[in-house]
């Protein structure tokens, strides 16, 4: 099999990336690797996607997924051109909200090249014509309302605060666009002093969420991986981890502040992966990673969810095995099929 990996720059991947995990073990198990930056994306003459890729070297196993990135991003790194008929699967990797300034070309560049890719017959997951519709956090609205806070999106002051009003608690205020925990803020009820500031410094970017807070939130928050619709299982284990908040900090996420310790996944938690399995699937959504607190989902991050290589460490088995498997079988039926399935089947069975 071979695998190509669009990450938003192969200088700024770090060893504890699940792309990193994910590319390491799928090296030592023998599959081709490469690994792509948005910039490094291109549409050739021929009528060809493409890249400028690096790939480590195919005769050495790597202990780490440190020493695999060490090996792609040092001076010794092979660089190849590679074009989307010599690849198997396309893993879209990349977030575009954690693009900084002056790189809005590669917010939605992976998106756009992953559908070209698709002409090719390659496998693009997660699909990228889903993918176009949830580069903000609008895409979480269009799941059932039983699995999401309760919420209003809007640049309006004065609706902000008769939302606010209506609560019987805190709420929470965030921008549409973003990720990662950045520019969240949580107004208490018997605190509105800041209520006005807050809102005008996020609206100044675009729209602005309120949600209700869900009071269990102060305990942290649950990243639980969902692949192929179900909530992901190895040997008895979920793919989980719960994310506790630093203190003074409303943000569970871990490079946030936030720390990591054992999940427990409870009933609750698979009857909100049923109900949002539905949506997933019909998306090709293949791997996904949902937030939960209490019975409620904060997000649903369909671009490059984390937290599989702590969630492996944590629970003491390697959750890479089920998703290689499960890619090693979609590439199985898309040769046995070719174009007679599409791109949002394939990702998904």
């Amino acid at each position: 099999m071979t695998i190509g990996f669009v990450v938003n720059d192969v200088k700024t991947e770090k060893p504890d990336h699940t792309t990193i995990f994910l590319a390491q073990r799928m090296h030592n198990a023998g599959h081709t690797v490469l690994l792509m930056g948005v910039g490094d994306l291109a549409y050739y003459p021929d009528g060809y996607m493409g890249a400028t890729a690096v790939l480590a070297d195919s005769k050495q196993k790597y202990k780490t997924p440190a020493t695999f990135l060490e090996a792609i991003q040092g001076p010794k790194a092979k660089q190849t051109r590679v074009t989307a008929p010599e690849l198997d699967v396309l893993m879209l990797r990349n977030d575009p909200s954690s693009e900084g300034e002056g790189r809005a070309w590669a917010q939605n560049a992976g998106i756009i090249f992953g559908q070209l890719a698709l002409r090719h017959g390659v496998i693009v997951l997660n699909d990228p014509t889903s993918l176009s519709d949830a580069v903000n956090k609008m895409y979480f609205q269009h799941f059932p309302e039983a699995v999401r806070p309760r919420t209003l999106i809007t640049r309006d002051k004065e609706e902000i605060k008769e939302f606010f009003n209506e609560q019987k608690n805190n709420i929470i205020l965030k921008p549409l666009q973003g990720s990662g925990g950045s520019g969240v803020f949580m107004v208490k009820k018997d605190d509105t002093t800041n209520l006005n500031q807050i809102v005008e410094a996020i609206s100044r970017d675009g729209y602005v969420i309120a949600q209700e807070y869900l009071p269990q939130a102060s305990e942290g928050d649950t990243r639980l991986f969902v692949v192929n619709g179900e909530a992901l299982q190895y040997k008895g284990k979920y793919c989980a981890m719960h994310r506790v908040n630093s203190k003074d900090d409303i943000r569970s996420n871990i490079h946030a502040g936030g720390s990591a310790v054992a999940a427990k996944i409870t009933q609750t938690a698979l009857d909100l992966v049923e109900l949002v399995r539905p949506k997933l699937i019909q998306d090709g959504m293949f791997m996904v990673g949902l937030d939960i607190v209490g019975d409620k989902l904060m997000e649903i991050n369909v671009f490059s969810p984390g937290g599989m290589p702590t969630a492996s460490n944590l629970e003491g088995v390697d959750f890479s095995i089920p998703v290689i498997e499960a890619l090693e079988r979609k590439v199985h039926y898309k040769k046995t099929y070719g174009g007679q399935i599409d791109n949002k089947t394939v990702a998904m069975i």
